[in-house]
């Protein structure tokens, strides 16, 4: 064969694997075009420059990195294992409650709502070290310290200060004799360490640097600091750092009673929230090793809403940038999606519960901007609208998962499916599903459930008082109307003889007597009466074979065979539930049993909040804890709504 015939051949083959690859395979890791959010209000813009600004840590792949906003320099902390023998090794990145062999364990400390101070202590391979950090002004200034150590090895470990832009933002470092030189855009910043001050840099044991970056290196066996605009001793630094601490603490000094409280959701938060370089703005994820192993981020339905309500207690720019971008993930049918993740993919088939009008309507009536109202109310009345049209089957609501919503993001095998549609309710695995069956035609479980009806009225009414307060009459109106015919329908769902609201398996007839938290949710729609109210509160939630113990409340009642599993929804207990339940019980008398669950739901809490710093995902119904299992996230934003819970309390308490 020529060599010109076969160069056809092969170009001929090439083409035929391309169009087999381009059948089977999308050609760009970027989702197909979807319907375009609605341009940011001028309003919301300030937000967003407000937040995307400073030194914080920004970047979603480690908390012992500090970038600079809006021009994406970072200046990473890492650090080398040295050995004399074969075992060298370097932590690059650093993330809190990683559980991979030998990973590093990060105990966060407290961090400001704005990145103004920060604290954690880090410990790998026996060493263990101390990062501060704080703004000095518009300077960063930041000191790593060693903390008492197990390590066998026979060497220090070096710590590791490298520089360089993310994100592709333009720019150029350049290592000097004594600092770092980082220009963008006509933007100078000059970075010391005190380790190059005092000469040890220039030592050829330190010129190794395992980032490739410009940077600095130091045997750790003392306090190291860096500072930006101007060379500082560590004296200096630790001074600087030292105000910005003790303004810190005042803050939640001031805060009298509820400072605890506070601390935690602030820390929470603030080391849960990023920037997102795709589109240019602050959120606060789940948690950071959530949104690594998504790609960069991911946001849920309403795990992003009670982020919103966690951030309303200190910062309302976050509160309100949590709020708009989670509703501005809109899919182009016109509700919010379970997930939106790195690449702007998400669920297109299916939801997740709708708490994003009580959410907005709590920060509306806290802070009073009705700009905010005004940004939120379209996307929330198209997503309300969705839920009747699409979710209703014999006049009542359940979950559901339509499949062929495009664009379709193939690589989620549960879209179109029973599994899907369990993922909407947000309760993955729950035995309240396990006998449910999926309708392939009208895509939806035929199971009226009774936490989405409650949850859906609530939104309902919340949604009529924004139309009311932005004169909205013909939307309150239909709203209105709409919370009445469902409110209804849910009174069907009483149960005289349970005492309580039972989910109805509509493809047998029969109720459910298997009882989850979300039968207590009629209570956060105010549609049951006070004898029904106080018949659920008194048989099931205060019932200790049930609901009551000494942790609650538990996903499934304590005598329900799946109890004994504490695996995720079946047993174990969430923050979103335990709100949702507390809000409920607070539109009712019964200040006793609100009180005693309050205190209960921030005992659980503080628990491992104390013992660990861990703010878990869900709990160990019987243990009380966090770490007894893989699939519980060390640092998962609502598990600090159980101290939300007691928070709402304490207000609540003061005015009665």
């Amino acid at each position: 064969m020529s060599s010109r015939i076969a160069t056809i051949v092969i170009a001929a083959s090439m083409i035929c694997m391309a169009g087999s690859i381009a059948d089977s395979q999308v050609m760009s890791r970027i989702a197909p075009d979807q319907t375009d959010p609605s341009p940011r209000s001028s309003q919301y813009v300030q937000v967003q420059q407000r937040l995307v600004r400073g030194w914080n840590t920004w970047d979603v792949h480690s908390v012992a990195t500090q970038v600079l906003l809006p021009e994406g320099l970072a200046i990473h902390v890492g650090m080398k294992h040295n050995t004399t023998v074969w075992g060298d090794a370097f932590l690059q990145d650093a993330l809190i409650g990683r559980l991979d062999k030998d990973a590093e364990k990060v105990t966060p400390g407290p961090h400001s709502w704005d990145g103004s101070y920060t604290r954690a202590d880090f410990e790998w391979k026996g060493h263990k070290w101390r990062i501060e950090s704080a703004r000095d002004g518009d300077d960063l200034v930041m000191l790593v310290g060693p903390l008492a150590s197990s390590s066998n090895s026979a060497l220090l470990p070096s710590v590791v200060f490298s520089a360089g832009y993310l994100w592709n933002r333009p720019g150029a470092v350049v290592r000097k004799q004594e600092s770092i030189e980082a220009v963008s855009a006509g933007h100078k910043v000059e970075i010391y360490c005190t380790c190059a001050r005092e000469g040890r840099n220039n030592d050829n044991t330190y010129v190794d640097n395992p980032t490739g970056l410009p940077g600095f290196s130091a045997d750790l066996s003392a306090l190291e600091g860096i500072s930006t605009g101007r060379s500082r001793s560590v004296a200096e630094i630790g001074a600087a750092i030292e105000k910005q601490r003790a303004a810190y603490e005042q803050s939640i000094k001031a805060a009298g009673k509820n400072g605890p409280i506070l601390d935690a959701i602030e820390t929470t938060i603030g080391w849960d929230t990023i920037y997102d370089p795709e589109k240019n703005r602050v959120i606060s994820p789940v948690s950071r090793v959530w949104s690594v192993g998504w790609g960069g981020y991911v946001l849920f339905d309403w795990d992003t809403f009670f982020a919103a309500t966690l951030a309303g207690i200190g910062d309302k720019d976050l509160a309100y940038a949590n709020a708009l971008e989670i509703l501005r993930e809109e899919t182009a049918q016109g509700f919010v999606p379970n997930y939106a993740r790195s690449g702007n993919w998400k669920s297109s088939d299916r939801s997740e519960p709708p708490v994003g009008a009580i959410t907005v309507l709590g920060l509306y009536e806290k802070f009073h901007d009705k700009w905010f109202l005004e940004d939120a109310f379209p996307p929330l009345m198209r997503w309300n609208r969705w839920w009747a049209e699409h979710r209703d089957i014999q006049g009542y609501l359940a979950w559901g998962s339509d499949g062929k919503n495009q664009p379709e993001n193939l690589d989620d095998d549960s879209r179109g499916t029973r599994a899907g549609a369990i993922l909407e309710s947000g309760l993955d695995n729950s035995p309240m599903y396990d006998s449910s069956t999926y309708n392939e035609q009208s895509h939806v479980l035929e199971y009226a459930d009774v936490g989405l009806m409650s949850m859906y009225i609530a939104d309902c009414d919340a949604l009529a008082k924004i139309a009311d307060e932005l004169r909205k009459a013909a939307e309150a109106k239909e709203l209105k109307d709409r919370a009445a015919r469902y409110r209804t329908k849910l009174a069907t769902l009483w149960d005289d003889q349970a005492g309580i609201f039972l989910n109805k398996d509509l493809h047998t007839g029969q109720s459910n007597k298997r009882l989850s938290p979300t039968n207590f949710y009629p209570m956060l729609a105010h549609a049951a009466t006070p004898d029904q109210a106080a018949a659920m509160i008194e048989k099931h939630l205060m019932n200790p074979k049930e609901f009551w113990g000494a942790w609650v409340i538990p996903s499934i009642e304590r005598d329900d065979p799946a109890f004994n599993d504490q695996n995720y929804w079946r047993g174990r207990i969430w923050g979103p539930m335990n709100l949702l339940v507390y809000l409920g019980l607070a539109n009712y008398e019964d200040a006793k049993a609100r009180s005693a669950f309050a205190e209960k739901s921030y005992e659980l809490f503080l628990k491992e909040w104390k013992e660990n710093g861990h703010v878990h995902e869900n709990y160990n119904a019987t243990l009380g804890s966090g770490d007894d299992v893989a699939n519980s996230d060390r640092f998962y934003h609502w598990g600090a709504l159980l101290g939300y819970v007691e928070y709402l309390e304490q207000r609540v308490g003061s005015t009665e």
